[in-house]
């Protein structure tokens, strides 16, 4: 099974008041070990913020600014990027590298964690179970499975469409990870050697329901 957000977060999350000034955030990162702090909302309807080391280097340290006359909310990043904790592993990872950022909150109706491009790499189960691997796997059994149905349902079938629709849902989750397009789909090989069955599937209408 696919390792989620919530198994790699890290749940005590170290949080600062939006008016607390730059040299408290540094003297707190110091403190804790860490490079990022989450902005406390003022209220329920209030988004989370965040404010790194790199925002401070970039806001303070570069233009020669007073640390002790900065406030937290004149360099954080506020409304933040957030992650769901039911979400893969491997779509956070797409989800740090399409948004070019190293780490975000972990929220569901409250902050649960933070999760860092850093627990990803130490924490996950990406070298022993890559996402491909997993998916190929996948595919593999949902095509036995769709041949089976077919086989016992006949191939006018609803439950055998189904079946081989879920067959290319997979496939194309696999397409995404990998960022390529098959040649030839599972049920366009299953139908090359049974071409009389192509007419029954419909497959231009199954996008439409």
């Amino acid at each position: 099974m696919m390792m989620k957000v919530a198994d790699i977060m890290t749940k005590d999350v170290i949080t600062i008041r939006s008016s607390a000034t730059v040299s408290q955030a540094v003297r707190l990162m110091r403190e804790k070990t860490i490079h990022t702090l989450i902005v406390e909302r003022r209220h329920l309807q209030d988004a989370y913020g965040i404010i790194t080391d790199s925002d401070i280097v970039n806001e303070v340290v570069a233009s020669g600014k007073d640390p002790k006359q900065v406030r937290v909310y004149e360099i954080m990043t506020k409304p933040c990027l957030v992650l769901n904790p039911d979400l893969g592993v491997e779509y956070a990872a797409k989800f740090f590298n399409h948004s070019g950022i190293r780490c975000a909150p972990v929220i569901k109706d409250k902050l649960l964690g933070i999760v860092s491009i850093v627990d990803i790499l130490n924490k996950s189960d990406f070298l022993n179970n890559p996402v491909e691997t997993k998916l190929q796997e996948e595919i593999e059994q949902k095509i036995a499975e769709a041949k089976k149905i077919c086989q016992d349902f006949s191939h006018n079938s609803q439950a055998c469409q189904e079946a081989w629709l879920l067959v290319e849902e997979i496939e194309a989750e696999a397409s995404f990870h990998q960022n390529k397009k098959p040649e030839k789909t599972a049920l366009e090989t299953y139908l090359e050697e049974y071409p009389s069955l192509a007419e029954s599937f419909a497959l231009e209408n199954w996008c439409s329901g």
